[in-house]
């Protein structure tokens, strides 16, 4: 019966605080139809993009980021949670571009030459763009010049860097000491993750911090934008 009521709640019925509670269970339930749904429903009630952002979408994604943390949610649920965000997103990135709404800060973000896994990376990536960082997603096996020539480009804040295999964890050394030689390391925040790192290979191979997983690669970046834009 609670099944059958469920798929019954008239999104447009609710008032704004119920609807956004709603969308913080619809986003937690993957639900991505009822994600532009209620993204649109708000809109139309005269809401800011930067508020649909920030109360609806970032803060259902805090939840997710807690639970999948505490081993409550895992990957494929936490992915149907991102990919339910996405569909809010691309209604919500032309008003916010519109806006003039700067993002926290830029990221480019990329799994290191040998390692081809991508779950985690792209959940990161996922969690940063919903906290309101623009992200560059290199995918996979990069090799340092792919990091350098993004770099170049896309004149980032942070570098984020993957691996999940132990024999791909040195060359993420590769990466800084080569950003270190060109004389560039210090214009950016290094952050880097995965399953075997920790904290100690983080501080030993030059990275500006080690994050543990999504919810706190969120955390850390954007803390350390906000320590940048105070100094």
């Amino acid at each position: 019966m609670a099944d059958d009521y469920d798929d019954e709640i008239d999104l447009s019925s609710l008032p704004d605080d119920e609807l956004v509670e709603q969308m913080h269970d619809d986003l937690y339930d993957g639900l991505r139809d009822e994600i532009i749904e209620g993204t649109e429903i708000l809109l139309e009630r005269g809401w800011e993009a930067t508020k649909v952002l920030d109360e609806a979408l970032v803060e259902g994604m805090r939840i997710v980021g807690i639970d999948f943390r505490d081993g409550i949610l895992f990957v494929p649920e936490v992915l149907m949670s991102a990919n339910a965000m996405k569909g809010g997103m691309a209604i919500l990135r032309p008003l916010l571009a519109e806006t003039g709404a700067e993002p926290i800060g830029k990221v480019i973000i990329g799994t290191v030459k040998g390692d081809i896994h991508d779950i985690g990376k792209n959940l990161v990536a996922m969690m940063l763009e919903g906290a309101g960082f623009e992200v560059i997603n290199l995918g996979i096996d990069n090799p340092v010049e792919n990091y350098l020539n993004a770099i170049e480009e896309h004149q980032p804040d942070i570098v984020g860097m993957s691996a999940l295999l132990t024999t791909t964890m040195p060359y993420m050394k590769v990466v800084i000491d080569t950003m270190v030689e060109k004389g560039i390391r210090d214009d950016y925040i290094v952050l880097v993750g995965g399953a075997p790192l920790n904290e100690e290979f983080g501080k030993a191979i030059g990275a500006d911090a080690y994050c543990r997983d999504a919810a706190v690669a969120v955390e850390t970046a954007q803390t350390l934008i906000a320590e940048r834009h105070a100094a």
